[in-house]
């Protein structure tokens, strides 16, 4: 018998209302959850709450399946705890326990309930931390720490790495549970850089807002700004110019370019691989001044705006552009194929931090981490929007799971967007670069996804009655797949961890929002 399906269904940066979004029962909500996540082709995109009453709270999921491009949409109203999602949904992992640290509810039967940020609810009169849940009384977050997952028994003992690093990389504390060389388990805790941005975006847009979306995560500037700007003219009524998408796909694959290049360096420093961590090093840079050529940032800021672009490219930008990507190409290319070519670094690659294409599709790793396992989902083509929709990129994937596989999926990837770039300059569509957006539409919600560098970015946005924003979610790829990392770590050797952390090369920023 097929199941009935209670949902609304819409498509990537298609706004629909407010009301036509279904509040289910509990047991319907869990059943619906269940069968639009069963298809390895879906994924659960957002998990969130909204204030629904005093004592009750809204719980938004948007689920999305890139075999037929669709998006739906379905709520439940929950008290101060309910049955964990978790249980038949694992993909709910995380979004569960965020949900427990914003707005203090309790999900029964959590595997693991703790915070991922530990910032104050947004209800301050709720701790889910400080409640019993049957006969088991959960952690209760002091200031003082937390409790950590151990491993009992005879040899086994503790490592923590962090929250302070040497450099200048982001924090993050990690702890291991090792046998020995041997890792048993790692616990990944993060927070450090929670900033509160989803609070600040309520009530906006605003002069701030787009500001906010470029400093979301710095190294995907580009990717945040545009899924907020599709939001915002998806609201508005408005698409924007033919010619600025064009523009924006190209500044998003230098974005990615620039990420790719700069990664596959550093794996190669990782393992001591000197060669291609210094060229790769100065290409990354010539990505970056690609980018700053068409808008003054290297990173891409001010270049995206609700409407357009605030910058367009010329006939002689264009022509720079190419022969800039074009030596850069060439240079990635052969700065790659000396690890390839490499038998130290390829021992080292290969079979280190193997994530199973299983593990993948339990958890919902996304994105370049989990192609490099054999999913086969991408943005650009199951959610195409902008100039996506006319010109679409080859999808790379691999199918180990391993470091070696996360590297060369980067490289395969660098290799199909510089093939992109140099097509797409030679045609840019004629037109203006921008147009005005109109007032948002009232009491809508619209999901607005693009395939950033390290993978999709879901931005939710609902609006208020004036059309002003009620609640603004941001997913960042990272939020789905740091549980990826602890996972890699699993019976190898702890010296490994640098070479698999960097493998994933995870945002931390845009994970403590």
């Amino acid at each position: 018998m097929t199941k009935t399906i209670a949902s609304v269904q819409t498509v990537n940066g298609q706004p629909v209302a407010i009301a036509d979004v279904p509040v289910l029962p509990y047991e319907e909500f869990s059943e619906t959850l269940s069968t639009l996540t069963a298809s390895p082709s879906a994924e659960l995109s957002a998990l969130f709450g909204i204030p629904a009453g005093a004592q009750s709270l809204r719980v938004i999921a948007a689920t999305s399946d890139a075999s037929h491009g669709t998006i739906d949409l379905f709520a439940m109203d929950v008290g101060d705890r309910y049955p964990a999602l978790t249980r038949q949904v694992t993909k709910a992992h995380w979004f569960e326990r965020e949900l427990a640290e914003q707005w203090g509810v309790v999900p029964e039967g959590h595997p693991w309930l703790k915070p991922i940020r530990f910032h104050r609810s947004y209800r301050e009169e709720h701790d889910a931390w400080d409640r019993s849940v049957g006969e088991q009384i959960l952690p209760s977050v002091q200031p003082e720490g937390t409790d950590y997952f151990k491993v009992r028994g005879n040899q086994i003992h503790e490592v923590a790495v962090g929250p302070i690093h040497a450099g200048v990389i982001e924090p993050g504390h990690f702890r291991f549970q090792c046998h020995g060389e041997v890792v048993f388990t790692l616990e990944i805790e993060l927070g450090f850089q929670h900033r509160g941005i989803e609070r600040r975006l309520v009530g906006g847009p605003n002069k701030r807002t787009l500001h906010y979306m470029e400093t979301l995560s710095g190294d995907t500037s580009i990717g945040h700004a545009t899924a907020y700007c599709q939001a915002v003219e998806a609201l508005g009524a408005c698409e924007a110019t033919i010619r600025s998408q064009a523009i924006r796909v190209i500044a998003l694959e230098l974005e990615r370019l620039a990420n790719h290049t700069g990664d596959i360096g550093a794996l190669a420093g990782d393992v001591g691989y000197l060669p291609t961590l210094s060229f790769c090093g100065r290409i990354r840079g010539d990505f970056l001044n690609a980018t700053g050529l068409i808008c003054g940032s290297r990173f891409g800021r001010g270049l995206v705006r609700p409407g357009g672009t605030a910058f367009d490219i010329d006939e002689a930008l264009a022509a720079e552009l190419q022969k800039r990507v074009a030596g850069a190409h060439r240079d990635v290319t052969g700065a790659a194929n000396l690890l390839w070519s490499s038998a130290s670094v390829m021992a080292r690659f290969e079979n280190t931090g193997v994530v199973p294409l299983e593990t993948v599709r339990q958890l919902g790793v996304i994105g370049m981490a989990g192609r490099a396992s054999g999913s086969d989902r991408d943005a650009r083509r199951d959610f195409p929007s902008g100039y996506y929709r006319f010109a679409q990129l080859p999808i790379s994937t691999w199918h180990t799971g391993d470091a070696f596989a996360r590297a060369y999926v980067r490289h395969l990837e660098a290799q199909r967007s510089c093939e992109y770039l140099l097509e797409s300059l030679q045609q840019l569509p004629r037109g203006a670069a921008r147009r005005d957006v109109g007032p948002m539409r009232g009491n809508a919600i619209v999901v607005s996804m693009v395939e950033g560098w390290r993978g999709e970015i879901c931005h939710v946005a609902l609006t208020d009655d004036d059309g002003q924003f009620a609640h603004y979610k941001v997913i960042d790829p990272s939020f789905h797949n740091w549980i990826a990392l602890a996972m890699s770590l699993r019976s190898q050797q702890i010296s490994d961890f640098p070479l698999c952390n960097k493998s994933f090369n995870l945002s931390y920023c845009g994970h403590d929002l």
